[in-house]
């Protein structure tokens, strides 16, 4: 560390401190990296010099370490009681910074909350300079966001605003609205309310929290959910989960309730632009895109069956019982008895992956006129920046999936209109591979062998399912999707039929050490 005085201090000893607090980040942000929150640093330098004796402090005034503990030392996280706690300084360390240490965790623990902490860096800090040692912590891959400081600084403005709209609307809307319109969103008695249940789960928690708490623990939790809350969960009012709770709140009748939501979730209504992209909406996508580094980003192509992550696929056959080439025979006076094909009735999705998937060693899927079809896509270029929500430079998932408004012809998926057919694999919605993207709804996809869309869909780039930072530019986007074609259909592996909460009458045909049974699964759960 340098000085302002002539006299120098042990570096290792300042060394070994900083790794302490470096290891301390690290831990404190690993889970909640995007929930990191900033309070305010006034006098927390002088703090930090007040915490060695008074013969030391001057060794210690460092404009390196000054500005570190200025700009950063005030990151902190907040628990699930509300509590806050620094997420730099260590409070139970001993040793010649210990004090300082527990100085700067206690008054950060009860400092204004500032803001949401984002940051573009690799590290915070400076490491060395002059050949002093210095603060400085790595930030992790998680914690990253790919904007430029202008841009940053515009989304933490972002999250200021969100803060004011939520608590006005948590005032506009009383707990019970919210549990009337959470209840029926959990019923599944309105159209596409998967796509909404997660706005609506999120709006109850953060409204029971606030009428639970006080103060500043209050204020604390607000901002956590404001610093994670998904693209439009902090404006209840201009959502579809506000028109759910205004219509409510009006006392209209539950078909009125109904007809007004089913009107709004129609596919090529929700979320999706309603005009043309403007002139200037196209050059200012072409800056965000140009400032993201996201053109390698929008070439997309079918998705292949090893790209994706399954929770079933056919067991392998077990080799012949009998040694020799000819073991596999039967001998004679033997039979092999038929399979016997039982109907097992009607099965909610929940409890087939329960009690039957387990133990499935084949699955054949009834096949119709009209099904729910869908197709897997992921990136042409394996190493393009993330482009969907749950898509992440630490957790990388860039399969996404679509499907057609009432369904499609299964002629047009290469596919007979009636009979079984095998299916290679079953999993769920890329959006619930690693968790945490709940409000993208859910559903399962049964990989059926052989089927590819012969149609032209674009690229499917949804705004819904796009990065935060895209949805100015929405209209652009859907130009440029609608414009575009997916590539790799000759080696297109992972298309089948996508079973959501609304879904029913899906017939399958499993195969197991037990038998032959038929199952219809009627619902999710």
């Amino acid at each position: 560390m340098q000085t302002t005085s002539t006299q120098t201090i042990d570096n290792a000893l300042f060394d070994h401190f900083n790794t302490v607090v470096q290891r301390h980040f690290a831990r404190m942000v690993e889970a909640q990296a995007s929930q990191i929150l900033t309070v305010a640093t006034d006098g927390l330098f002088d703090l930090y010099l007040s915490g060695f004796d008074a013969r030391n402090r001057q060794e210690h005034n460092c404009a390196c370490c000054r500005h570190f503990i200025e700009r950063f030392g005030g990151l902190v996280r907040v628990e699930d009681d509300g509590e806050i706690t620094s997420v730099l300084w260590p409070s139970d360390h001993d040793g010649e910074y210990g004090p300082s240490a527990r100085l700067m965790a206690t008054q950060v623990k009860q400092a204004r909350i500032t803001g949401v902490f984002m940051t573009n860096a690799t590290d915070l800090g400076l490491a060395t300079k002059g050949g002093w040692s210095h603060f400085s912590v790595p930030v992790p891959t998680a914690m990253r966001r790919s904007m430029n400081n202008a841009r940053l600084r515009a989304a933490v403005s972002l999250k200021l605003q969100d803060l004011g709209t939520l608590q006005r609307g948590l005032a506009d809307f009383n707990a019970d609205t919210i549990n009337a319109a959470l209840g029926l969103l959990r019923s599944e008695s309105l159209y596409r309310s998967e796509k909404v249940l997660g706005a609506g789960e999120w709006l109850h928690q953060v409204r029971t929290q606030h009428d639970s708490t006080h103060g500043r623990q209050r204020d604390a939790l607000m901002w956590r959910a404001v610093a994670s809350a998904p693209v439009g969960f902090c404006t209840p009012r201009s959502s579809m989960i506000g028109t759910l709770l205004e219509d409510i709140a009006s006392g209209m009748a539950f078909d009125d309730v109904k007809a007004r939501f089913a009107a709004k979730m129609h596919p090529l209504q929700y979320q999706r632009p309603q005009v043309a992209a403007t002139a200037g909406n196209i050059a200012q996508g072409e800056k965000v895109i140009a400032e993201l580094g996201l053109e390698p980003s929008l070439a997309r192509r079918f998705a292949k069956l090893d790209e994706i992550q399954t929770i079933w696929q056919p067991a392998d056959k077990p080799a012949a019982s009998g040694k020799g080439v000819f073991g596999h025979l039967i001998p004679k006076g033997k039979t092999q008895p038929a399979a016997m094909t039982s109907d097992a009735g009607v099965i909610t999705w929940a409890k087939f992956q329960r009690t039957v998937l387990p133990t499935a060693e084949q699955i054949e899927f009834l096949l119709s006129d009209n099904m729910n079809w869908c197709a897997l896509l992921t990136a042409v270029n394996a190493d393009a920046p993330p482009i969907l929500q749950w898509d992440s430079n630490s957790v990388r998932n860039p399969v996404s999936w679509y499907v057609y408004h009432n369904g499609s012809p299964s002629s047009q998926w290469g596919m007979p209109s009636e009979g079984y057919r095998k299916v290679t694999a079953v999993t769920l919605q890329p959006s619930m591979w690693n968790g945490g993207h709940e409000y993208q709804g859910k559903s399962v996809i049964f990989i059926i062998d052989g089927a590819v869309d012969s149609s032209e869909p674009g690229l499917s780039l949804f705004p819904e399912i796009l990065r935060s930072e895209l949805y100015p530019i929405r209209a652009t986007i859907e130009a440029y999707s609608k414009a575009g074609a997916l590539q790799g259909r000759e080696s297109a592996s992972a298309c089948g039929i996508r079973i959501s909460g609304n879904s029913a009458g899906n017939r399958v045909r499993v195969t197991s050490s037990t038998g032959v049974m038929e199952y219809t699964i009627d619902r999710w759960d």
